[in-house]
């Protein structure tokens, strides 16, 4: 009984500590009331849950999936990758290990970097051919993400292509069958894919990204081996941290989860991005915390193995943080800027295809986000800027929105990052159409702590079309 009285005494501190601003102000606060009604009767959740793939750290780690695949008992395993990482290191890292362990395999190489719903179904259909019974995925959040689709498509053979894809623009239905075994070697440091149950593309007709999020899609393994972001040029490596960096503000900064509504009536309906809580709470800050140290070393320096070691750490802990709480509005009016990407080709993406990477896109809007949140959870804020580096001792609470923006402009000016959504080719006569493709990425812009309309994000649109 001892133990049990512990337990709830450490639980009641932690919900006394909890920050005490509008959006954050009953935070934690339901989880330990033993008279809380009946889930059904409650318009607002009251629990949250945490879900993150295994994972396995450590330089040179990637010689040991070939002994993974064999304990598994493999004998016909799916490998995706880009045609650029195929000629890299990496690939040819788990394809010795392959090769050394009697491994059997097939390589899917036509994975597009920022894939689409045409590319997903691509990967979807040599699955489904493959009949395979584990699956690799070496690259980035473009190819991880593209093998769970795959996975998950290849495990539901009747299913629409939309069934899976998240509400509104598709039918979001839960993820009932078994998956197949999958494990992830990220070899970028951003979108710690490796880690969630999130699987993002462009939906072409619609000119915006969307996804699907179920926790069944996550890897059983993510095998993160910092060795493999030594590859990453200058610009790859600037973008992949700016998704961390928004990751963690963005998980930190979301709606409580006892205030996300509607309460789930079955814990199968309860959502992947449940809202900010005490445990992503703590892989938020000490992501931000790596961003802050080691980021600007990690992009000018691509021999820095202790600032990309450290980077590939705090990509992890950033994606188990937002992989439970969920991201906002830097995500969701992330997804019109990619999608309705015009000309703009970004150095270091070796690719045939104009593209605006999912790091800068997300990134240009978070001076105008935060000073737009700021007022609903200023403490917050505030701590964000101070681990950023920022003074705040003399600072007021009204002013914590704008003091993280000056912030993050500061920290982006710093690593030249382009000098907001103009320099990469929009202007004030896209923003409607901006706004209509961010509408329908409710599922993380309703995690937003500060409720908006259309003409909010017009007003942030129009306010990222310069940074400095």
């Amino acid at each position: 009984m001892a133990g049990v009285e512990r337990v709830a005494h450490l639980m009641r501190q932690l919900a006394t500590a909890a920050c005490r601003c509008p959006a954050h102000s009953q935070a934690y606060s339901h989880t330990y009331n033993r008279g809380e009604a009946h889930i059904c009767e409650r318009k607002t959740d009251y629990a949250f849950e945490m879900a993150c793939s295994n994972i396995r750290f450590g330089a040179g780690v990637t010689r040991e999936i070939g002994m993974d695949l064999q304990n598994m008992g493999a004998h016909n395993v799916c490998l995706m990758t880009d045609k650029t990482l195929s000629q890299l290191p990496p690939v040819a890292a788990v394809l010795d290990s392959l090769t050394k362990h009697g491994v059997k395999y097939k390589i899917y190489e036509d994975v597009r970097v920022e894939p689409t719903d045409k590319s997903f179904k691509a990967a979807i259909d040599f699955a489904k051919k493959g009949h395979f019974d584990v699956y690799v995925a070496v690259g980035g959040g473009s190819v991880i993400d593209t093998c769970k689709a795959a996975n998950l498509y290849a495990s539901h053979p009747e299913a629409e292509f939309l069934d899976f894809v998240n509400a509104p623009i598709g039918k979001g239905n839960p993820i009932t069958a078994t998956l197949k075994p999958l494990i992830a070697v990220p070899t970028t440091a951003g979108t710690g894919s490796e880690t969630t149950g999130v699987a993002i593309f462009d939906f072409e007709d619609m000119k915006a990204k969307t996804g699907i999020a179920n926790r069944a899609l996550k890897p059983s393994l993510g095998m993160v081996d910092p060795l493999h972001t030594l590859h990453m040029p200058s610009r790859v490596a600037a973008n992949s941290g700016f998704d961390v960096l928004c990751h963690a503000l963005e998980s930190f900064t979301a709606l409580p989860y006892n205030l996300r509504s509607p309460c789930p009536p079955n814990p199968i309906n309860r959502p992947a991005y449940q809202g900010s809580n005490p445990i992503s709470d703590v892989w938020a800050r000490h992501a931000l915390m790596i961003v802050a140290k080691y980021l600007k070393r990690a992009v000018c320096d691509a021999g820095d193995v202790e600032a990309r070691t450290s980077m590939h750490l705090a990509s992890v802990f950033a994606g188990i943080g937002f992989g439970n709480a969920g991201v906002h509005l830097c995500h969701g009016m992330s997804y019109p800027i990619a999608g309705n990407v015009k000309t703009h080709r970004a150095t270091g993406y070796n690719v045939e295809h104009p593209i605006v990477p999912h790091g800068l896109s997300v990134v240009l809007t978070s001076p105008a986000v935060f000073a737009f949140t700021g007022k609903m959870c200023p403490e917050r804020h505030l701590e964000a800027a101070q681990i950023l580096g920022t003074d705040v001792s003399n600072i007021k609470k009204d002013d914590a929105g704008r003091v993280l923006a000056d912030t993050l402009r500061s920290f982006l000016y710093d690593l030249e990052v382009e000098d907001g959504l103009s320099a990469i080719g929009y202007t004030k006569e896209d923003i409607p159409s901006l706004v209509k493709g961010t509408i329908p990425q409710e599922r993380v812009t309703k995690l937003s702590p500060r409720a908006h309309t259309e003409e909010d994000l017009t007003g942030l649109f129009a306010a990222s079309m310069k940074l400095y």
